[in-house]
């Protein structure tokens, strides 16, 4: 699953559009939604997005003795 279709699932659990989270982010609806095509973010720039859906991004590599990097 692409980091753009898992910030459309997240939106669509919290019911919120597009637009508003680029306000809330601090962007504009049209800068945000050429980023959902490119699909490039940066580290900073999902954690803005999950503090705007008042959520934790996690990304890790994953072990499996529960290791987390």
């Amino acid at each position: 699953m692409t980091l753009t279709q898992k910030i459309k699932m997240a939106l669509a659990y919290k019911n919120m559009s597009e637009a508003e989270l680029a306000r809330r982010i601090g962007t504009s609806p049209s800068a945000f939604n050429q980023r959902m095509k490119t699909g490039k973010f940066s580290d900073a720039d999902l954690t803005k997005i999950a503090d705007a859906l008042n959520a934790k991004f996690e990304c890790c590599f994953a072990f499996d003795d529960g290791t987390k990097i």
